[in-house]
């Protein structure tokens, strides 16, 4: 019964969000205003090697959330190596006001979190580009074939249509990702918390529960665990439910998984040895 209470209250979050900002979305496009800001965001697309016009979708997903960022994305009909990009980094620097909130409860500094975020998911696309994959969709567009419409009201429409069959497919998904962490997380009530757990917790289920972990055992783990622990979790969590929502448009499900448990890996031992050195 909790299982359907969390999925059917996670259901209504979607519908109330995604929606309104795909038609947002797709109302920019139709009145040519997407093009006319998208320039601000040029130094920061340009880093990541997406066209000016993926800007909302990034600065969405950064202050808000995933379900936000997809819902300015899909409009844009990207291609799977464009998603792959994306998934990376918003799945890294997604929801930073929320979730560097909950970190600093446990001890890491918000400026710290923001900033490691941020400059992971550009460290996580520059090594995904210097790797020899070939994905589809390769050379970035610059130009996107946005459907044309006879009025604003077509152009509603079609979006709400749209829009409420994106937010279906993304509650189906998210539903059965729910049944299943829900499962997880009753094999994990009573288990004794260290710093493997609590990565091997935020892995599968999420920084907000991993991190949610630490908070109320935190006495029990060194400082040094607490900083490892937090600045693994902040590069690699929610392995599945974030890669999911990437790989249902095409994203390239092993890389986005392995890249950022390597770097998540790599970063945490470095900067714990600087953290410890200082």
């Amino acid at each position: 019964m909790e299982t359907l209470k969390t999925a059917y209250k996670t259901s209504l979050f979607i519908l109330k969000l995604v929606i309104p900002f795909y038609i947002i979305a797709d109302t920019l496009i139709y009145f040519h205003i997407l093009e006319k800001i998208s320039f601000i965001f040029t130094p920061f697309t340009n880093l990541l090697g997406l066209c000016a016009n993926t800007s909302l979708a990034i600065a969405a997903g950064m202050l808000l959330n995933i379900y936000a960022a997809l819902a300015f994305a899909v409009p844009l009909n990207l291609t799977p190596y464009e998603w792959t990009i994306l998934g990376l980094f918003i799945g890294i620097a997604h929801a930073l006001p929320l979730e560097n909130t909950i970190m600093k409860k446990i001890g890491v500094s918000y400026i710290y979190s923001t900033i490691l975020r941020v400059v992971g998911g550009l460290l996580a696309v520059f090594i995904f580009k210097l790797l020899p994959i070939d994905i589809e969709g390769k050379t970035i567009q610059q130009t996107f074939s946005f459907p044309t419409y006879s009025s604003f009201e077509d152009m509603f429409l079609n979006s709400f249509y749209n829009a409420t069959l994106l937010a279906i497919k993304i509650i189906i998904l998210i539903s059965l990702l729910i049944f299943i962490m829900n499962y997880i997380k009753k094999l994990f009530k009573n288990r004794k918390v260290d710093k493997s757990f609590s990565i091997v917790t935020g892995l599968i289920l999420g920084i907000t529960y991993g991190a949610g972990i630490l908070i109320k055992e935190k006495e029990n783990l060194s400082k040094d665990d607490i900083f490892f622990v937090g600045t693994f979790l902040m590069i690699c969590h929610s392995l599945i439910e974030d890669v999911a929502l990437f790989v249902m448009f095409g994203a390239n499900m092993w890389v986005l998984i392995f890249i950022r448990l390597f770097l998540a890996i790599i970063l945490s031992y470095i900067l714990l040895k600087i953290y410890k050195y200082n």
